[in-house]
């Protein structure tokens, strides 16, 4: 397993490199269910369908393609919610420009369309490969998680964080903010990590158009209940 937190793997100037990309994309479901030690180098080169020398040719090692691998996976997430964080980032550098804050309604608006995407997908066949690599990781944490937390959870949680913070107006540094954002984020990682139970529980066998609107219904119910309480009480 990896142990040194700094490593950095050799990477070829080629980043288009065909054999490179089909190592990368299927490394990822090899080592989710397989975990670092069960995936062989003979696994990840077979599944990928190149010459088993690829892996030390591209990247070192097999811990230099399992922390690519890593960074990959957090490249294509950032890649399906990038263009919404830069906007609502943008948004805030402009009211932290102006000394202003968020206004709830705006931060539910943001929100909802965040959350939308996401739980959208979680539940498309593409994210389950990510999703068993994401959980080993959560259980046995190395330098994968590290990568795939600094570069794709912590911004995210931690834009989340300012939009809650502002439709509840608390402080998103607050440990109530933190707390109510996570438990939010669990609500919709659900989707994802307890993907078979939530159909069986839907009795869905398939997510098509119809099914998907039902979630970005549930998606905006689930914003639309933040703060709730203390609407009630004002």
């Amino acid at each position: 397993m990896i142990k040194d937190d700094d490593y950095t793997p050799p990477l070829r100037a080629d980043r288009g490199d065909a054999t490179r990309e089909k190592l990368l994309g299927a490394s990822i479901d090899v080592f989710g269910r397989y975990g670092f030690d069960g995936a062989t180098t003979r696994k990840l080169a077979d599944a990928a369908g190149v010459n088993l020398q690829a892996i030390p040719y591209y990247f070192g090692s097999k811990e230099g393609l399992y922390i690519a691998a890593a960074e990959h996976l957090a490249s294509i997430i950032s890649g399906h919610v990038g263009d919404l964080r830069s906007i609502i980032l943008a948004r805030f550098a402009e009211l932290d420009a102006a000394g202003e804050q968020m206004a709830a309604a705006e931060a539910r608006h943001f929100l909802t369309q965040m959350v939308q995407r996401m739980v959208v997908l979680f539940v498309s066949k593409q994210s389950e490969s990510w999703a068993r690599f994401i959980i080993r990781e959560q259980m046995e944490p190395t330098e994968a998680f590290t990568r795939i937390y600094g570069k794709i959870m912590r911004p995210m949680i931690e834009m989340a964080r300012r939009l809650i913070g502002a439709i509840l107006g608390d402080d998103p540094a607050s440990e109530h903010i933190r707390l109510r954002t996570l438990s939010f984020v669990g609500s919709i990682l659900v989707f994802r990590m307890a993907h078979a139970a939530v159909y069986a529980q839907l009795e869905w066998k398939t997510t098509g158009p119809n099914e998907l609107e039902t979630l970005r219904r549930h998606a905006a119910e689930l914003v639309a209940v933040l703060g709730a309480e203390k609407d009630r009480q004002s």
